[in-house]
């Protein structure tokens, strides 16, 4: 079985003058996953992409890609991985399919395949119309997407995805997000993706990890870290306001009753086996007509809040992650 998997043991990174941008990484990444990696600007995701990718030497710690080890055998990861950083290193005066000619030449692509497999991408990230156009005249999303196809151009096992749908309209976020699910599940690519949008990694992602002042703070399924939050909390407004008493009464058999706006009463459930139904019959026993009823279930905001103590959710979208600097700062 061909090995795509990513791991980190001990993973450290320490710049010369300034704490630990990373501080002891343990991560396992199975082969055709699709793993979340969530932190605060800062937080160090950058850092430890760049690790894994080779790009930068880490203090301490082992790393291993595909089988390969990180620091001994950079060449060989590099053979196996595409990567879509936050930077796109594109030239505003090459069209978009001279760009991927020229990565297919770079990456050995052999010759008769370079056309046929640019044709490929150009149309899976929907850039065949703009093909023949200078990257000068793409917009955000169309160099995001052209940067994602330069990944692919040599059919990498192990995807890296920093923040690839950062300043993206929805449209163009949207079509990444099909195309990321159908290399993995298609294609077996596993992909580790960092981003910003929380929407983004409940979405996508089958793991999640949550990285904070350099240490991971929370790892697993999106489904299981909202669960370790707490029970959905429901909430009625009642048509008339004097009956809240009445559906605080009914509503307290089935969790415990939590803070809310004026006119409303809120629980939170005591059991996952409890459902909307039972709250609705409880309500109709005491012949209590609710004008509205929701049910909120935990979010990964919430988990980002209660792990770090922040919310990420429209956390600033500016490009100012902590890998500025990496390589003078490691020298």
């Amino acid at each position: 079985m061909i090995d795509n998997t990513i791991e980190a043991e001990g993973l450290i990174q320490q710049y010369k003058k300034g704490p630990r941008a990373v501080d002891g990484v343990d991560l396992f990444v199975s082969s055709g996953e699709i793993f979340g990696f969530l932190g605060p600007n800062g937080a160090g995701k950058s850092t430890t992409v760049h690790m894994l990718t080779t790009l930068l030497p880490p203090t301490d710690g082992t790393g291993r890609v595909a089988g390969y080890d990180i620091v001994k055998e950079g060449p060989k990861v590099r053979s196996v991985i595409g990567a879509a950083l936050q930077e796109a290193a594109l030239d505003p005066l090459l069209t978009g399919r001279e760009h991927l000619k020229l990565q297919a030449a770079l990456q050995a692509v052999p010759r008769a395949e370079r056309t046929p497999r640019s044709e490929e991408l150009l149309y899976r990230v929907g850039l065949r119309e703009a093909a023949d156009r200078k990257v000068r005249t793409y917009s955000g999303g169309m160099k995001r997407r052209l940067d994602l196809a330069l990944a692919l151009i040599h059919r990498p096992r192990v995807l890296f995805l920093d923040e690839p749908t950062t300043g993206l309209d929805v449209q163009s976020r949207a079509a990444l997000w099909v195309e990321v699910e159908r290399l993995a599940k298609e294609d077996g690519v596993t992909v580790f993706l960092t981003t910003q949008y929380l929407e983004e990694a409940d979405v996508l992602s089958d793991r999640i990890a949550i990285i904070d002042k350099g240490k991971i703070v929370a790892e697993g399924t999106p489904s299981a870290l909202k669960s370790q939050i707490g029970q959905p909390t429901v909430e009625a407004r009642p048509v008339d306001a004097a009956d809240c008493a009445g559906v605080a009464s009914a509503f307290g058999r089935f969790g415990e009753l939590v803070p809310s706006a004026d006119g409303v009463v809120a629980v939170r459930l005591g059991s996952s086996d409890i459902g909307l139904a039972d709250l609705v019959r409880a309500l109709d026993a005491e012949s209590l007509k609710i004008e509205n009823l929701q049910l909120h279930q935990p979010s990964l905001d919430d988990v980002f809040l209660a792990k770090t103590g922040r919310s990420l959710e429209g956390a600033s979208q500016e490009e100012s992650e902590e890998e500025e600097g990496d390589a003078a700062e490691a020298a």
